[in-house]
């Protein structure tokens, strides 16, 4: 395995936050403003592949990849579920070993790699494995994915509970506006300083509603203190 390359989980609060909008965000930046470097992109698996395009294939539509979409997700699963569940009305079995075995190849081939969880920080992707126990035993530090609305405060804190129950590195926190939101949206439901003050954790930035571009994404995320995500 390379020594080099930096590997990141892009973990959220619950699903449908928005993480695979901030990892391809993430991998926009770094195409545009660090060309030199290698990225890749994993998401260990995926569930809902017979209700909407799975992210494999959504990455390599809407990013220029050096990968192929089995490489992006080596794991699908076709109903909408939980990932343990949903394998098992396939009557199939989750065998993690092929994952370890695509991010430790993508290892070798990239100097950065952005892995995005599936679901919350807890949600299963075993029957005994959830997404913390994964960051875990890969070492993997994290950056958790919240959506701007009332109530996220109480997910983002049980979260960061969960994520220092088991020793993870959390590098920061993103707010992403899921549905339009305005300033005193942000302010009064996910008010970053406070966030960052009662957490101790740095909000990194708040990603706006909008079907931006890759460019769009880039510039907005150039803006962010991302020094702190890769030390």
């Amino acid at each position: 395995m390379s020594q080099h390359c930096q590997s990141l989980l892009i973990t959220g609060v619950d699903t449908g936050v928005g993480k695979t909008m901030i990892t391809r965000a993430l991998w926009s930046y770094a195409h545009r403003y660090r060309p030199q470097e290698r990225w890749g992109i994993l998401k260990p698996m995926q569930s809902g592949t017979a209700v909407e395009i799975g992210d494999g294939d959504y990455y390599c539509q809407t990013l220029p990849l050096q990968q192929t979409a089995s490489e992006v997700c080596p794991l699908s699963f076709a109903a909408p579920l939980a990932p343990p569940i949903a394998a098992e009305l396939e009557q199939r079995t989750i065998d993690l070993a092929p994952v370890w075995q695509t991010y430790q190849q993508l290892q070798e081939r990239f100097d950065y790699l952005l892995v995005e969880g599936i679901g919350g920080l807890g949600s299963p992707m075993t029957w005994e494995w959830t997404v913390a126990d994964l960051a875990a035993a890969w070492k993997l530090p994290i950056v958790l994915v919240a959506t701007v609305r009332l109530g996220a405060i109480a997910q983002i804190v049980a979260n960061i509970a969960l994520a220092r129950q088991y020793k993870l590195d959390i590098r920061g926190l993103i707010l992403n506006c899921v549905t339009p939101c305005s300033d005193t949206d942000i302010a009064q439901w996910t008010p970053p300083e406070f966030l960052s003050r009662f957490t101790q954790v740095p909000v990194l930035g708040v990603l706006p509603c909008g079907q931006h571009s890759n460019e769009e994404l880039a510039e907005m995320v150039a803006e962010w203190p991302l020094h702190l995500l890769w030390r």
